[in-house]
């Protein structure tokens, strides 16, 4: 008979791997760090222009790097060592948050600067994240990846609750040591993938050329599940992203200052932490396409309860919900892109999957401000709620492939 080992038995076996704990904590330093930083920029452009527009254009500026790099970065992270790549991108991300520390210091920040920045480090975010993607599967094996990402996810999260938070009891003291904490974050990450013993694999050397730079493009499309999974997650999150406007709703609707902002932020991070811990020790086995479309569907329903609250404890629940549900999302989609994809194009394929995670974020953000800029704050989170669960309907519609995939692994 065969013997299906006991989910703390595969937890365990994550553990004595030395460079799968260094990547994780330099996860969880890399989350914290740009959580805080979400909310410093997102309070302190608020105060400089009491805009939604700029709040807007704070997504926009982190999106459009994403957008613009998508192709070279897939690319670079298939012909390059990733792990080089990684801290050079997390050493240029503390140098730009210490660049906000001075302005802020000096008194010369001003909202065209600071997006000026965000761009700037959103360039090498667009490095970082597609790598960190190509580069996990190396450290463990496929048996034991969902564990492995659920793992890393639930400690994300913990760092999404703790994140906000921090960032808006230190942005109250003054900017300039929440930027500063953030720039030593960013360089603690650095220090700890630099650490990662791994063996590195001689891959084929693709040429440059259109066909090469295209080519995660083309496999995603050839592959009906991964299409549908990043598809469905990038419209939802787009119309869904309540976050970019949590500055405007605590001010305006709860009457509440930047710590409740931090709260705010960390409500989706609470609901995530649960359902990532429980993935961890019971990961998804059968039926998972359709539970994706549940958990999206759900994403869509929190949305609108959190539109219509006026309630501080209601928001903070429908919050949790929310995260909960995007967690499954977010571990169904990631494990079905990496486990299906061979690692000469992970790097490509991750560099397409992380564009559509950023247009779902940053993008959405940008959405999010520009709706409520036209309609009002209620509406815009009202609209998006109400058209995350329109495409959900339709998705189920155009692909089946997805509706009907039992188990991650193909």
């Amino acid at each position: 008979m065969l013997k299906i080992p006991h989910p703390d038995t595969q937890i365990s076996s994550l553990l004595h791997c030395k460079s799968y704990v260094y990547f994780w904590f330099a996860r969880v330093l890399t989350t914290l760090a740009y959580q805080m930083l979400a909310v410093a920029v997102g309070w302190q452009v608020y105060e400089l222009t009491d805009s939604p527009f700029y709040l807007g254009m704070v997504g926009l500026a982190q999106f459009l790097p994403m957008f613009l790099l998508t192709l070279v970065v897939g690319h670079v992270a298939d012909r390059f060592d990733r792990q080089k790549i990684i801290c050079i991108c997390q050493i240029t991300e503390g140098i730009g948050v210490a660049l906000l520390a001075i302005g802020s210091y000096a008194g010369f920040l001003t909202k065209e600067s600071i997006i000026i920045t965000v761009f700037l480090i959103g360039a090498a975010r667009a490095f970082e994240g597609p790598t960190m993607q190509a580069f996990m599967p190396g450290l463990v094996s496929a048996k034991i990846f969902p564990q492995a990402l659920a793992s890393v996810s639930s400690a994300n999260q913990t760092a999404n609750i703790i994140g906000p938070a921090l960032g808006g009891l230190l942005y109250a003291a003054g900017s300039i040591y929440v930027y500063c904490a953030i720039s030593v974050l960013f360089l603690g990450a650095s220090f700890l993938i630099s650490r990662i013993s791994i063996e590195h694999e001689i891959r084929k050397v693709h040429p440059v050329n259109l066909r090469e730079l295209f080519a995660g493009i083309i496999f995603i499309r050839r592959k009906p599940t991964i299409l549908g999974a990043i598809s469905l997650d990038l419209f939802a999150v787009l119309l869904g992203g309540a976050t970019a406007l949590l500055p405007i709703y605590a001010k305006d609707v709860l009457f509440i200052g930047p710590e409740g902002v931090g709260i705010l932020r960390s409500a989706p991070a609470v609901g995530a932490l649960l359902m990532s811990g429980f993935l961890a020790h019971y990961p998804l086995q059968r039926k998972v396409g359709r539970t994706m479309f549940k958990a999206v569907f759900v994403f869509g329903l929190a949305t609108i309860v959190f539109a219509l609250s006026t309630s501080f404890l209601l928001s903070l629940g429908s919050l949790v919900v929310l995260g909960a549900a995007d967690v499954i999302s977010v571990v169904i989609r990631s494990s079905l892109v990496q486990l299906q994809t061979p690692d000469e194009m992970r790097g490509r394929v991750s560099a397409v999957n992380s564009m559509f995670i950023g247009t779902s974020n940053q993008l959405g953000e940008f959405e999010s401000g520009l709706t409520a800029a036209f309609f009002g704050t209620v509406p815009a989170l009202l609209i998006g709620g109400i058209g995350t669960v329109m495409v959900v309907i339709i998705w189920m519609k155009l692909f089946p492939e997805l509706v009907q995939a039992d188990r991650i692994a193909s």
